[in-house]
């Protein structure tokens, strides 16, 4: 090849395009279905969160009612969100207080060296009478008239759609919905105990 002929393919080198695009597409691809699964993983969690907000509000109130199916009020939350987060697991718990004032308050104790926790040997109110001393007053289970409840669903999943540039990037996530509700004045409200212990 003349120098000549080696010249003018150098000069068309700049002008081609041949290939270009598959070459761009190669480049933009990766990036581009990346952040596709980014979008879709943010927003089947975001959709999923509402929705069990929604439910454990919803069940939460229904419970509130004196002849409350605590059990069908579970099965509505996991029905709602089933759908969004196929393969859930769920744990709920409930807990009841005398007053909103209460909820996850420690008993009463007499803290004779001050350091927050009730020790051995120091004195005691047996307010949820259970027999020994709690760090939570609230009593397992739906409580009774009057009583504050507060309703915690935590669901456990494998996202659908698994972004490895997220934060939190491990095989299965959890999120929890609280609800608090006051039931409604079917009875005279029982009320805390108040008998004495020691720790």
């Amino acid at each position: 090849m003349t120098q000549k002929a080696r010249f003018a393919a150098l000069s068309r080198l700049p002008k081609a395009q041949d290939g270009v695009g598959a070459i761009e597409f190669a480049i933009v691809a990766p990036v581009f279905l990346l952040l596709l699964m980014g979008i879709f993983d943010i927003g089947q969690m975001a959709y999923a969160r509402s929705i069990l907000s929604g439910a454990v509000e919803k069940a939460a109130r229904s419970s509130a009612m004196e002849a409350a199916n605590t059990t069908a009020a579970d099965q509505m939350v996991q029905d709602a969100i089933k759908p969004i987060l196929p393969g859930a697991t769920f744990t709920s718990t409930r807990v009841g207080y005398v007053d909103f004032s209460d909820v996850q308050r420690a008993e009463k104790f007499t803290d004779s060296n001050s350091n927050g926790t009730c020790d051995p040997g120091e004195p005691y109110v047996d307010e949820n009478r259970s027999g020994h001393w709690e760090a939570d007053v609230g009593v397992s289970g739906n409580g009774g008239a009057n009583d504050v409840v507060l309703y915690t669903v935590t669901v456990t999943y494998k996202p659908v759609f698994r972004a490895n540039i997220l934060r939190n990037t491990t095989e299965t996530r959890t999120m929890t919905a609280i609800g608090v509700r006051k039931n409604q004045p079917f009875a005279t409200q029982q009320g805390y105990g108040s008998s004495a212990g020691t720790c």
